[in-house]
C-alpha cells in the first residue's frame, strides 16, 4: 500500500521516474549504498523529528547527520527528539526504513540538506525498505516542496 501511494504520486509528478525494486530489504543507508554500489552520501535518509509536538522531516545525506540545534531552530521549539516508530508511521504513513520524503500521510515541513547537491543522483526510500528511487536534487526539491537548508 505504501509503495503504491509513492508510485502513484511519482507517476503524477513525472512519469519518467521509476523506483528500483529489490527483493531484499535495505533498512539502512549503508546497506542501500552497498547494494547500489554508490557512495554512502548518495543515500538520502528521511528522519522525522518531534519538536514540542511539531513534526518536521529532515532529508540528509547518508554520510551526514541532522544538527539537533539547527533542527530545533527550524521547527521553532525548545525540546527536540527523533520521532518514535509509531509517530513515524502515523505522521508519514511509512515504516522506519522505508520513509519516502513525499506522498506523506500528513502535511509537515520538509527540510533538504544542501550537502545532497554534491551528487548528480541521490536515492530515497520509496515507501517500504525494498525499493529505492534515483532522483536528482532538483527533482527531489520539486517533488517534496522541501526547503533547502544547511544541516
Amino acid at each position: 500500500m505504501s509503495f503504491k501511494r509513492v508510485y502513484t504520486y511519482l507517476k503524477n509528478f513525472d512519469p519518467s521516474l521509476e523506483p528500483l525494486l529489490f527483493e531484499e530489504k535495505m533498512p539502512t543507508a549503508q546497506e542501500a549504498a552497498l547494494k547500489l554500489n554508490v557512495q554512502l552520501g548518495q543515500i538520502a535518509k528521511s528522519i522525522l523529528f518531534n519538536c514540542d509536538g511539531k513534526y518536521g522531516l529532515f532529508v540528509v545525506a547518508g554520510d551526514g547527520k541532522v544538527n539537533n540545534k539547527k533542527a530545533k531552530l527550524l521547527l521553532g521549539g525548545k525540546k527536540i527528539k527523533m520521532a518514535s516508530p509509531e509517530e513515524v508511521k502515523e505522521v508519514t504513513g511509512f515504516d522506519v526504513g522505508g520513509v519516502c520524503p513525499f506522498a506523506l500521510a500528513q502535511e509537515i515541513p520538509i527540510f533538504l540538506d544542501q550537502s545532497l547537491k554534491r551528487f548528480d543522483c541521490v536515492y530515497t526510500a520509496a515507501g517500504v525498505a525494498e525499493p529505492l528511487l534515483g532522483i536528482t536534487f532538483e527533482q527531489l526539491e520539486e517533488v517534496t516542496g522541501g526547503r533547502v537548508v544547511d544541516l
